[in-house]
């Protein structure tokens, strides 16, 4: 577990970081850059959370479902929001396999500058940091058990 529990505390600090990163690309207006940002604060805070219960995350981007397949592993309240967690790790599955938050979309020519608008990016940065807020409960709630 101390492995675990270092590896899981290490990717709650990097979360932590982007999320920083993300709140000023927001108000530099750099809208896909946060939403790359919030990406990687999603995947590395839910992945702190599987390896909070003994969990090797898989290397993959969206770990909701493995968040619901081992949910009764997880505390009450937490388990509580799984089905929320899961759907904001799906929420960018999309966004991260064709990387458009970085390349834009190649296909139609249009830079990542021109996909995302501030409400989106907005709602990508929120929802980042409620999935970090809830991992950071959870991590509060392992250490004094």
């Amino acid at each position: 577990m101390t492995n675990n529990l270092e590896l899981a505390t290490a990717y709650i600090e990097e979360a932590r970081k982007r999320l920083r990163t993300a709140r000023q690309a927001l108000e530099e207006k750099a809208y896909a850059y946060c939403i790359r940002q919030c990406q990687e604060a999603v995947e590395l805070s839910l992945k702190a959370a599987l390896r909070l219960i003994g969990i090797e995350p898989p290397k993959v981007h969206d770990v909701g479902p493995i968040l619901v397949r081992y949910g009764d592993r997880f505390p009450e309240f937490f388990k509580e929001e799984i089905p929320e967690l899961a759907a904001i790790s799906r929420w960018p599955r999309r966004e991260k396999r064709k990387e458009p938050s970085m390349y834009g979309d190649e296909e139609l020519g249009i830079p990542p500058t021109q996909l995302y608008t501030e409400p989106y990016a907005r709602k990508a940065y929120e929802s980042a940091i409620s999935v970090l807020e809830e991992v950071e409960k959870l991590l509060k709630h392992m250490i004094s058990s």
